[in-house]
């Protein structure tokens, strides 16, 4: 390999979410026990050196005046969207800034709806468009996903029709590719739910932050380009954050080409004072756009063996364990259920006893879906092999 995804990084001391907290209140690691950090959405890999690179060249010019996006910022992006998402007609005008893809979602919520509102999402639901609604007071019908005969999750259109008239619902939110499941939607399947908010008169916020992350086999399609009724119905959101773990950088954009949401959401967003770029954000954006294709190419690679591996662990070892391997994103849905009614286990012990293991992983319920854990798969193979072997001595196992 030409980038280095095989390096175990101490994370500890460094004021990282991901390496200094344990997500269970109350639940700590065995003594003398080794944390696998495999739960908040970000990477147990170097950052990419071309954005070391990039940051490094703005810090050799010593000031940090106050500053605007650059055409370079922009041709960056739009690059980035005709290569690696086949979108050849987005400009500059259709770009803003976003301190956070939730900020951006926050403001649309509040542009397009009033508190009491409903607000149909999908479930099983990404746990931050759930802080969101509650933040902002606004309600969510939830429209359930369903497994078809080869574990692979699908909308039903027919739900969020029905939920869409009975609650008269006008905005909904969209995940592609869909967080936690880790599906990533077809042309059609995309189609046809936009048709459904369509019939419904329904405004659409689209959070695409994981759509550069496609494992091989599969294709990321923009909501915004299956119809030009989609185009001018959604708002939709994407960041360099989860691609290249860049999470503590801040820095998200939104794509809106209608002229009067577009204008809306500007002045939603600009209306704290607060929403606005720092420079090195800028750089780090840049940097990713422009050099880091090839890194996330072989990270992909990496992604997609981690995946397999992991999944065909679970099919080997822990029976009643159902898992539909991910498409994208680099998160692990792992439905207990049937595992735990067998064995008398709580998903509260089973999720405790991984965690005295050592691995640490999330608790799936807090995504709206019941006996499930989320695991965050974008670590070096050594440890996700060392995170396997502790779950099958002292998690899935008989005491």
């Amino acid at each position: 390999m030409q980038y280095d995804f095989t390096t175990v990084m101490k994370r500890q001391g460094h004021d990282l979410v991901a390496a200094e907290r344990i997500p269970f209140e109350g639940v700590t690691c065995r003594e003398g026990v080794d944390p696998i950090p495999m739960w908040v959405a970000d990477m147990s890999f170097p950052t990419a050196p071309c954005i070391l690179d990039a940051v490094r060249e703005r810090l050799a010019f010593p000031n940090f005046g106050y500053f605007s996006e650059s055409d370079t910022y922009y041709r960056a992006i739009m690059d980035w969207h005709r290569i690696r998402k086949g979108v050849t007609d987005l400009t500059p005008e259709a770009i803003g800034y976003e301190n956070g893809v939730l900020g951006g979602v926050s403001s649309a919520i509040r542009m397009l709806t009033t508190p009491g509102d409903r607000i149909l999402l999908h479930s099983p639901t990404y746990v931050g468009f759930t802080h969101v609604l509650e933040d902002t007071g606004r309600k969510a019908v939830h429209s359930p996903l369903k497994r078809d005969r080869d574990g692979i999750w699908r909308m039903d259109y027919e739900d969020m029709d029905r939920k869409l008239k009975a609650e008269k619902i006008h905005l909904a939110i969209f995940c592609s590719p869909h967080n936690p499941t880790g599906r990533v939607w077809e042309r059609e399947e995309i189609e046809q739910a936009m048709a459904v908010y369509a019939r419904n008169d329904c405004m659409v916020i689209s959070d695409e932050i994981w759509s550069d992350l496609i494992l091989p086999g599969y294709t990321h399609i923009p909501t915004q380009s299956v119809s030009g009724d989609a185009k001018q119905r959604t708002i939709a959101f994407y960041a360099p954050s989860k691609t290249f773990s860049l999470a503590g950088m801040i820095g998200s954009y939104h794509v809106v080409y209608n002229p009067l949401l577009r204008d809306r959401l500007n002045r939603e967003g600009q209306a704290t004072h607060y929403n606005s770029q720092n420079v090195l954000s800028m750089a780090a954006l840049i940097g990713a756009y422009t050099r880091g294709g090839p890194w996330l190419d072989e990270l992909l690679g990496v992604l997609a063996g981690n995946a397999s591996y992991v999944c065909d662990f679970i099919r080997d070892h822990f029976p009643g364990v159902k898992v539909m391997r991910p498409q994208g994103t680099y998160m692990l849905f792992l439905d207990c259920g049937e595992w735990c009614e067998k064995h008398g286990v709580s998903i509260r012990a089973l999720q405790k006893r991984g965690v005295e293991a050592g691995v640490i992983w999330q608790d799936g319920e807090a995504f709206c879906w019941p006996n499930t854990i989320r695991m965050n798969l974008a670590l070096p193979r050594a440890r996700a092999e060392e995170a396997m072997e502790r779950l099958r001595r002292e998690a899935f196992t008989e005491r």
